[in-house]
């Protein structure tokens, strides 16, 4: 059996993969999000990431190792069967036929054979049978948390930091990979020169490089940015005489959160460059710094610098790679900043921050303090309209995407719907042969003709703390993509409090026995009456999207499932997952309030 019949024959899947690593279709899956898991169009059209499948078992990561056993077996029908479920029966669980007006990307005539899958999964079926016993595979419990507790981490913030008393209890955050490597990224940090917190997800596509860059660069951006005129200067005459510098940010980061060295020296001269024309501009006055102005001169100005440095180039061919790999590929960031009572989100792209509030009655409810910069915002529709001449308003955004490819409105990088073609063809003419030999670096986006057709420039959301918002929830798409908000917070704040508010339960229009009935009441006593089993508020998350039935309640034979998957087909069922879940403390924001009355 060929990769390409293997990674096509899913039954809800959406998209196939093309042997020359190009993912081409994507099919009708259910319009409700919260009723299918499947994780939906990949952001961008034609990212090139060619993926082989290993030949050596004993050469492979633990879970592509488990697929072998199962292919043997004759296991991937029941896997597939029970793993991506849809809770009513539509048809987009089975195998589509698609039509030419589906592919994501129309590929040149050359390619359309490498991209048609020559057997259905029904077909492959039938005509295939392994004489095997199926046998049942299974993670273990044990082997279960291994994996989801790989990257989590936890930090508590001291109730007195030195200067103020701190709104913030801690924050909990984890990350679950499907790309292979993850392109999500994650960032926290307390602003030592200034007050607040700053914590962030950043949502990589066509690669992690942007996500990376961005992840390490954005907050000593924010930060400069919210500094007063005489700390900038006293930087600034510390770095001229060699002195050592102030510490600007105090970095919260898991093991695998790394820094990128070999770029360190060449991100510095752009920071500083910045904090230099920062100091030409201020006058010194005294005046109070406007946050959302700093929050979107920070990423405006990153994306700058991004764009900038490749256009440039560098004498190091490592960097001068790197900086063009970053500009090319892309990523959406969605970042709050914590002072006080004072919260600010600052979003750009289609992650969401969402704030939970605990009602009089113990209940808890959604506030959605960020916009999806995407086709489901009538706004941001009319905004990319506006910004270009009439004619182009019907090939602009085209089947929900940006000229036809891309999902997010608004991201770092992505240099191919900013740069205008003449200066696309330059920097890729003189750049190195890697990017010279990339098919997806030299696409041009059709009907390219008023660039820039992408911006950086964030959304801006200003709420002020409340004794009843009790935390904040920081996630990609993935983790928004397979549950709905108010799931989200009703989960975490039961997890935060140790108390279910008890609804009646819900079958959904099935048919339940009374022994399945049982078995689901047993299941909640049991889940009040036991202590958690995770210790970090974002694992217990990723273990209900991931491991949700049709009731909602985790079922550990589908999660074990899910993770069991090998890298290439994992992406076809969900997007990588990142959140970070910040708890407030209620009697600090209340104390802030009493002082103010």
């Amino acid at each position: 059996m060929s990769i390409s019949a293997l990674l096509s024959m899913g039954r809800c899947c959406c998209r196939c993969c093309c042997p020359r690593g190009l993912w081409m279709l994507s099919a009708p899956c259910c319009d409700d999000r919260r009723m299918c898991v499947c994780p939906g169009p990949r952001r961008i059209g034609i990212p090139v990431r060619t993926s082989s499948l290993p030949l050596f078992s004993d050469a492979m990561p633990a879970p592509t190792q488990l697929f072998f056993p199962l292919l043997r077996n004759c296991e991937l029908n029941r896997i597939y069967g029970t793993a991506c479920y849809c809770h009513h029966k539509h048809l987009c669980c089975s195998p589509p036929c698609i039509p030419q007006n589906r592919l994501r990307y129309t590929p040149h005539p050359a390619y359309a054979t490498f991209c048609r899958p020559r057997e259905s999964w029904w077909q492959y079926t039938q005509g295939r049978r392994y004489a095997s016993t199926p046998q049942k595979f299974y993670l273990t419990p044990p082997q279960v948390n291994s994996i989801l507790k790989a990257n989590e981490y936890s930090f508590k913030v001291p109730e007195f930091d030195g200067k103020n008393v701190s709104s913030v209890l801690g924050f909990d955050s984890n990350q679950l990979p499907a790309n292979a490597p993850i392109e999500d990224r994650r960032s926290a940090a307390t602003c030592l020169q200034t007050r607040g917190m700053l914590l962030g997800v950043f949502d990589g596509h066509a690669g992690c490089a942007c996500s990376q860059a961005v992840s390490e660069r954005l907050f000593y951006y924010i930060a400069v940015s919210l500094l007063p005129h005489e700390t900038l200067l006293e930087i600034e005459n510390a770095v001229e005489s060699g002195r050592a510098l102030l510490p600007i940010l105090q970095w919260h980061k898991h093991p695998n959160d790394y820094f990128s060295k070999e770029a360190s020296k060449l991100y510095f001269n752009s920071l500083r460059t910045y904090w230099q024309e920062l100091i030409d501009l201020n006058t010194g006055d005294s005046a109070d710094i406007d946050v959302k102005e700093a929050l979107i001169n920070a990423f405006k100005r990153l994306d700058n610098d991004i764009s900038l440095e490749a256009q440039v180039g560098d004498p190091n061919s490592f960097l001068n790679y790197l900086v063009l790999r970053v500009a090319f590929s892309g990523a959406t960031a969605c970042v709050a900043h914590v002072d006080g009572v004072d919260l600010h989100v600052a979003n750009t792209g289609d992650s969401r921050a969402m704030l939970g509030v605990q009602e009089e009655d113990g209940s808890w409810s959604a506030v959605t303090l960020s916009n999806d910069h995407n086709a489901q915002n009538e706004r941001e529709l009319e905004r990319l309209k506006l910004e270009h001449p009439k004619n182009e308003a019907k090939s602009v955004v085209k089947q929900d995407r940006l000229l036809g490819l891309l999902m997010p409105f608004r991201a770092f990088g992505d240099v191919k719907f900013k740069w205008s073609i003449d200066l696309q063809k330059r920097v890729i003419e003189s750049g190195p042969d890697q990017l010279n030999d990339n098919e997806y670096t030299k696409f041009i986006p059709p009907n390219y003709h008023t660039p820039p057709y992408l911006t950086a420039e964030p959304e801006v959301t200003y709420h002020r703390l409340r004794p009843q918002d009790k935390f904040l929830v920081l996630a990609t798409d993935g983790l928004w993509e397979t549950m709905h908000r108010q799931d989200v917070v009703r989960i975490v704040g039961e997890y935060l409090t140790g108390m279910h508010h008890q609804q009646p339960i819900a079958v959904g229009g099935y048919k339940v026995t009374l022994g399945q009935m049982h078995g689901l009441l047993t299941e909640r006593r049991a889940k009040m009456s036991s202590v958690f089993e995770d210790q970090n508020a974002a694992t217990h998350l990723i273990r209900h999207a991931v491991g949700n039935n049709e009731f909602g309640a985790v079922d550990h034979e589908r999660l074990s499932k899910m993770l069991s998957l090998p890298e290439e087909l994992a992406r076809m069922y969900r997007d990588d997952i990142t959140i970070i879940v910040v708890q407030f403390n209620s009697h600090v924001v209340g104390a802030y309030q009493n002082q103010e009355h």
